[in-house]
C-alpha cells in the first residue's frame, strides 16, 4: 500500500478510528476514575563519614560514600530496618509487604538518598517515611560500628522529613489521557488499515484495474432517487447521472473502432448491481443520439424491464422463440428511435431457449433493423443464461456495483466469460459514492446551461410523462 492508499483507507474507515479512540479515551478516564488514589511520601537522607583529620582523609571518606551510597540505598528495605519501624508504629502488616510499598533513589553525583513510601492514606505515608528513615540512621550506626565502644565512621542523617503530600502520584489523569490518546490513535489507524486490506469489495475502478485488464467504460454515482425514479428523464438532462451515461456512450463508441460492437449484453457477477437500469438509461443516451436502439429483456427468470418501462409484458420475446407470434408484433415502441422486446411468459427452460437457434435468428433479424441492440441478461454467478447468450453477440459489458460484488466474484465471472470466448468490452461501474465523483459532477453542473425561468411549478407526473408506472426499486 502506498500512502494515498492509507489516507484513503483513513477517509473511508474513520468510523473505526473514532470508535476505538473513543473506547480507549473513555477506558483511560473510567481506569482513573475507578483507581484508589495512591500517596507518597518522601523523606532524604544524608550519608557521610566522620573522621576526617586531614584532607586525605575527607577526600577517601567521601569516595567511600559515594561507592557505598547506592548499597545503603538496598539496605532501606531490609528486615532489619523494616521490622524495627513495624514494632515501634504498630503496624498490622509484615516487613516482607512493607517493603512492596518502599523505594529508595539515589541523585546522580550525590551521597543522598531519597526514600519513597506508598500508600493510600497521605498522613500514614509520611509517618512510615519518617520511621523508616529514622531507623535507617540507627541501623547504619549499628552496622559501621568498629568496635563495641567506638563511634561509627558512617553517618545517616535525616535532613528532609517527610511531609503528608496532597495530591496523589497515582492514578495520573494527564499522563493516562496521554496514552489512551496515543493508544486509541494507533489502533484506530491499524484497525482501519486492516480492515480495508480485508474488504474485498470493489468500490472504485482502481479495484478493477488491479483486477483485470479490461477498461472501465463507465462510471454510474449512486442516485438515492432511483429507487422511486430508475429511469431518467427529460429533467435529468444536465444531470450528473445523465452526463454519466453519455460518458459511457462515448467510450463505447470508442473501444472497438474498427468492428464497431452493434449487438450488446449487458450482465453483472449478483443479482442487485443495476444492469437492468442501465441497460435502460444507456439505451435511452443512445437513442438520444439518434441511433435506432432496441433494447431485448432476455432475464427469462426475473424480468423487470418491461416493470421500468411500465409496457405490457403478457408476451414477448418467448413467444417468438416457441414460434406463438411474429417478432414484428412483439417489439413495442417506447420512446424516439427506441424500442423494447419484453421477456414474455417465464419459461420451464430459459437456458435451452437462450441458446437454441431460434434466439439467433432474432438476434441476427434485430442487427438488421437497428444500430444498436443492447439485451438485458441474468446475472452470470446464480446461472449460465448470459453465458450462453455472450457467444451469440458482438461484445459483453459487464456491470459491478461498488460496494456489493466481491473481487473473487468479478474475477469468476471474468474467467467464465473468457471461457466461453466472449468480447468483454469492458466493466461499467454502478453505485459509486457521490463523493467519488464531486468534481466531476461540480465542471458538468458549473457548464450546464441555466433553466429557462417559468411562470408555475409542473408537477414530477408532467416532468415524466413517458413513465406510467415505476418499480419500486432500481436493483435489476
Amino acid at each position: 500500500m502506498e500512502l494515498h492508499d492509507y489516507l484513503r483507507a483513513l477517509r473511508r474507515r474513520w468510523r473505526w478510528v473514532l470508535l476505538l479512540f473513543v473506547l480507549c479515551v473513555g477506558g483511560a478516564v473510567a481506569a482513573t476514575s475507578l483507581t484508589t488514589p495512591i500517596y507518597r511520601a518522601t523523606a532524604q537522607l544524608f550519608i557521610s563519614t566522620s573522621s576526617h583529620t586531614s584532607v586525605t582523609d575527607l577526600a577517601q571518606g567521601s569516595s567511600f560514600t559515594m561507592r557505598q551510597v547506592t548499597t545503603y540505598a538496598d539496605m532501606v528495605t531490609a528486615p532489619v530496618v523494616l521490622e524495627p519501624v513495624v514494632d515501634e508504629l504498630g503496624l498490622e502488616e509484615p516487613p516482607e509487604i512493607l517493603a512492596t510499598r518502599i523505594s529508595t533513589a539515589v541523585p546522580k553525583d550525590t551521597v543522598l538518598i531519597n526514600v519513597h513510601v506508598d500508600g493510600e492514606d497521605a498522613e500514614d505515608a509520611a509517618r512510615i517515611a519518617n520511621g523508616v528513615a529514622a531507623q535507617f540512621t540507627e541501623t547504619i550506626a549499628e552496622l559501621e560500628q568498629t568496635s563495641t565502644q567506638g563511634d561509627s565512621p558512617v553517618k545517616a542523617s535525616v535532613i528532609r522529613p517527610a511531609k503528608a503530600p496532597t495530591a496523589p502520584v497515582s492514578p495520573n489523569l494527564p499522563r493516562n489521557l496521554a496514552l489512551g490518546i496515543s493508544l486509541g490513535l494507533m489502533l484506530g489507524v491499524a484497525a482501519a488499515v486492516l480492515r480495508e486490506m480485508l474488504d474485498t469489495r470493489i468500490t472504485r475502478a482502481a479495484d478493477v484495474q488491479a483486477l483485470t485488464d479490461r477498461p472501465v467504460i463507465g462510471e454510474i454515482a449512486f442516485d438515492r432517487d432511483a429507487a422511486r425514479l430508475p429511469l431518467m428523464t427529460d429533467a435529468d438532462t444536465y444531470s450528473p447521472r445523465a452526463e454519466a451515461f453519455r460518458a459511457t456512450r462515448t467510450n463505447l463508441q470508442f473501444i472497438d473502432a474498427a468492428e464497431r460492437p452493434r449487438v450488446l449484453l449487458c450482465t453483472s457477477s449478483l443479482p442487485g448491481e443495476g444492469k437492468t437500469t442501465t441497460v435502460a438509461n444507456l439505451s435511452m443516451t443512445l437513442a438520444a443520439s439518434g441511433a435506432q436502439v432496441c433494447m431485448v429483456e432476455a432475464d427469462l427468470r426475473r424480468p423487470k424491464l418491461l416493470h421500468y418501462l411500465g409496457l405490457d409484458g403478457s408476451v414477448g420475446l418467448t413467444s417468438v422463440l416457441i414460434g406463438q407470434v411474429s417478432l414484428d408484433d412483439m417489439i413495442q415502441p417506447f420512446r424516439d428511435n427506441l424500442s423494447v422486446l419484453g421477456a414474455g411468459p417465464i419459461p420451464p427452460n430459459p437456458s435451452e431457449l437462450l441458446g437454441s437457434s431460434g434466439m439467433q435468428t432474432v438476434l441476427q433479424d434485430l442487427r438488421g433493423r437497428f444500430e444498436y441492440v443492447l439485451i438485458d441478461a441474468p446475472p452470470l454467478l446464480p446461472v449460465t443464461d448470459a453465458a450462453v447468450l455472450s457467444k451469440m453477440v458482438d461484445g459483453t459489458i459487464v456491470v459491478a456495483g461498488s460496494g456489493l460484488v466481491r473481487r473473487n466474484q468479478l474475477a469468476q465471472t471474468l474467467s467464465t466469460l473468457q471461457g466461453v470466448g466472449a468480447n468483454v468490452l469492458g466493466i461499467l461501474m454502478n453505485r459509486l459514492p457521490a463523493t467519488k465523483l464531486d468534481a466531476y459532477s461540480y465542471y458538468r453542473q458549473e457548464y450546464a446551461p441555466e433553466p429557462a425561468p417559468t411562470t408555475r411549478r409542473h408537477s414530477r407526473r408532467e416532468r415524466t410523462p413517458a413513465l406510467r408506472r415505476v418499480s419500486p426499486t432500481q436493483r435489476g
